[in-house]
């Protein structure tokens, strides 16, 4: 049988009294993308039939560490630990938050947050009073940045835990984009 795997999205849907598409992040775990299904529907009910996928990845490499999907049988204790963080920022004359969604392992949130600064996004997309800042997938700040393993459907958190060990070999993961219907996984 094929290797669990640990999987980020995006979703999108157009949820009705809204003028534009709503997004927002989601973790789950799978053999394929859709055995996901269930659990993204279940994330976001009001999305109904028009819950989609704008983009997604397997999450194997991050910071030079390889992350793997283990059953839960005793705790793991390990150093470090992956987090997801949502950057927001602005640009002069843009009226847009712009947001770029990273994922760090590091030893603690802290030390998360202080690499986050360090990327190319947060440096420029900074301007008098508009600064760069941190937020989790619900607009809340740096407070709110999430431990992955935190944030994945309950039965999954039962059931399974992320493996993080130093990589040698570690390879950027490919990153799909696009439009991607639930119906045609």
């Amino acid at each position: 049988m094929a290797e669990l795997k640990l999987f980020m999205l995006v979703l999108g849907c157009s949820l009705e009294g809204r003028h534009t598409e709503q997004h927002d992040v989601f973790f789950g775990i799978g053999h394929h993308l859709r055995d996901l299904i269930p659990d993204m529907r279940a994330f976001w009910p009001e999305a109904k039939d028009k819950l989609h996928i704008d983009g997604y990845r397997e999450v194997n490499f991050v910071d030079n560490h390889r992350i793997r999907v283990v059953e839960k049988k005793e705790t793991l204790h390990q150093e470090m630990q992956l987090f997801f963080l949502n950057l927001g920022g602005y640009k002069p004359d843009e009226m847009e938050e712009f947001h770029y969604k990273i994922l760090s392992v590091q030893k603690d949130i802290g030390a998360s947050i202080r690499a986050s600064k360090q990327t190319t996004f947060y440096k420029h997309t900074s301007f008098g009073e508009a600064t760069s800042h941190v937020d989790d997938k619900y607009g809340v700040d740096v407070d709110d940045v999430h431990n992955v393993k935190d944030i994945l459907p309950a039965h999954l958190k039962e059931k399974y835990t992320l493996e993080i060990t130093p990589a040698t070999d570690a390879i950027a993961d490919p990153v799909h984009l696009g439009y991607f219907q639930l119906q045609h996984l």
